[in-house]
């Protein structure tokens, strides 16, 4: 895996979800504010990325024989993705949510899933309305779950953790002015936007 994980999947998410094949029924449905169709078209746009970036992913609608378990969902994580390898218990190389519940508490267990798993790059999306409530939401996560966590855990962290806010705003960029990423620095116990 490269030295900056989020920037080889953020790069390659935002090529395909605006290609027309992977971001019509992810644009339609944000717009709309239909988010399990949302949920269903972020998945697909997750696991092709994955698979753009050189890993295998098993999500919902996506199951894998990747394990010696055959599984859509290992963990209760809505998707993973692992490196290629001949072994027969894998570790992850990211661990991803894909909360479309509006409720904080929801969006903040989700991060605290991924946070639990050893993953060179956990990844939680969420969504909001509009843009601007995105830096309220995470402060709040922030607050929530990166603070009760030790310093020597959060510092002890590998790997990167992101959270991606999806909203329907800045239709004609899709999909850069739908989303924005914010990116853990375990140093500070802060999340920046990247």
């Amino acid at each position: 895996m490269t030295a900056n994980a989020t920037e080889t999947f953020r790069t390659a998410f935002q090529q395909l979800a605006a290609d027309d094949l992977h971001g019509d029924a992810l644009k339609a449905a944000a717009s709309e504010g239909i988010l399990r169709d949302w949920t269903t078209a972020l998945t697909s746009v997750a696991v092709a990325t994955c698979r753009e970036v050189g890993w295998r992913a098993s999500a919902k609608g996506h199951s894998s024989r990747l394990l010696p378990i055959r599984r859509s969902e290992y963990l209760a994580l809505d998707l993973m993705a692992f490196a290629p390898g001949d072994a027969r218990w894998l570790f992850p190389m990211a661990a991803m949510e894909f909360e479309n519940s509006r409720r904080e508490d929801q969006i903040a267990y989700s991060l605290w899933k991924v946070i639990c798993v050893r993953a060179d790059l956990r990844v939680v999306f969420c969504y909001r309305r509009e843009a601007n409530q995105a830096s309220e939401l995470v402060r709040s996560l922030t607050k929530q779950v990166v603070e009760a966590m030790s310093l020597e855990g959060r510092v002890a962290l590998e790997g990167e953790t992101v959270i991606v806010v999806g909203s329907r705003s800045d239709a004609e960029t899709f999909p850069f002015g739908y989303f924005s990423w914010w990116k853990l620095d375990t140093n500070t116990g802060k999340f920046s936007r990247i």
